[in-house]
C-alpha cells in the first residue's frame, strides 16, 4: 500500500512543514544523500555514512551501557534517514497525515507529541533488542504515532490508497480501515522480525499505540473538524458533508 490522501484539506500546517524541512536539510547535507562532496566518494563515502549513523543513530547495546550521551540518540535519530527512499516515504506520510493532527492538537502540542512519541518508540525497540549492535535511524516511530492519533481523531476521513497488487488503482476507504490494516501489517512483521535488524516494525507498533492512546486520553470530547483557512494552501478539500479528518513510514 502506498501513499494515502484524505478527502478533506487542512489548514497550512507550519510545524509539520518545519519538521519535514529539518529532516530534508539534515539528509541532504549528510553523507547518506551522496550530494555533499565533503564526504567524498566510493569507500570514503561509505565510511562517512557508517560513522554518521553510529554517531547520531540508536545502537541498542550502547543505549543500555550507562553512557549518558547514548540517551540523546533516540532524539537525534528521529531526524536522520538512511536513504532517499527512506526519507521520501516517511515525509510523504508525515505530509499527508500530520497536517490535520497538528490542526487538532495545536502546533506546540503536536511538536512535543511528535518528539516524545518517536523517542519512546525507539526506546521500546531498543529494549526488545538490547544486545543489537545495529544502528537505528528514522522518523518512523514519530510518524506511526501521528497515524495512531489520526485514527482516533479522524476515523471517518475518506482515504485514497494505491495498492501495487491491484495495479496501483486508486481506491477510497475510511481512514479507520486503512490505518488498522496498516497497523496489522506492522504487527505481523514485528512478530517475524525476531532478530532485530532491518525495518524497525516494533517501533512502528509502539509509536502507533502511543499515538492512539494519547489522542484518546487528550481528545475524548468531540471537536469540529479543522476548516481550511482562506488564502492558505491546504491538504484537504471539503466534501458535501463534513467528515473527520494521511504512506508507509
Amino acid at each position: 500500500m502506498s501513499a494515502s490522501i484524505p478527502s478533506l484539506r487542512t489548514v497550512f500546517s507550519r510545524m509539520t512543514n518545519v519538521l519535514i524541512g529539518i529532516c530534508c536539510v539534515v539528509f541532504v547535507i549528510g553523507p547518506a544523500s551522496g550530494l555533499n562532496g565533503i564526504h567524498g566518494t566510493g569507500e570514503s563515502l561509505l565510511q562517512a555514512q557508517s560513522a554518521y549513523f553510529a554517531r547520531w543513530g540508536v545502537i541498542p547495546r550502547d543505549l543500555w551501557s550507562g553512557d549518558p550521551k547514548a540517551l540523546l540518540t533516540p532524539l537525534t535519530a528521529l531526524f536522520v534517514h538512511g536513504s532517499w527512499l527512506h526519507l521520501l516515504g516517511n515525509m510523504l506520510f508525515l505530509y499527508v497525515f500530520g497536517g490535520m493532527a497538528e490542526a487538532r492538537m495545536g502546533r506546540l502540542h503536536f511538536l512535543v507529541f511528535y518528539v516524545l512519541t518517536g523517542y519512546v518508540a525507539l526506546l521500546g525497540y531498543a529494549a526488545a533488542h538490547a544486545e543489537s549492535g545495529q544502528t537505528l535511524v528514522g522518523a518512523s516511530g514519530s510518524i506511526s504515532g501521528v497515524l495512531g492519533a489520526f485514527l482516533y481523531l479522524f476515523p471517518r476521513a475518506r482515504v485514497t490508497s494505491l495498492f501495487p497488487f491491484l495495479f496501483f488503482l486508486p481506491l477510497r476507504f475510511p481512514a479507520w480501515a486503512v490505518l488498522i490494516f496498516w497497523f496489522v501489517l506492522q504487527w505481523l512483521a514485528a512478530q517475524r522480525a525476531v532478530n532485530g535488524p532491518g525495518v524497525a516494525y516494533l517501533a512502528h507498533v509502539v509509536g502507533f499505540l502511543l499515538g492512539f492512546v494519547h489522542a484518546w486520553v487528550r481528545h475524548r470530547a468531540p471537536d469540529a473538524p479543522p476548516q481550511a483557512a482562506p488564502g492558505l494552501p491546504g491538504r484537504v478539500e471539503p466534501t458535501e458533508r463534513p467528515t473527520e479528518g494521511e504512506s508507509q513510514p
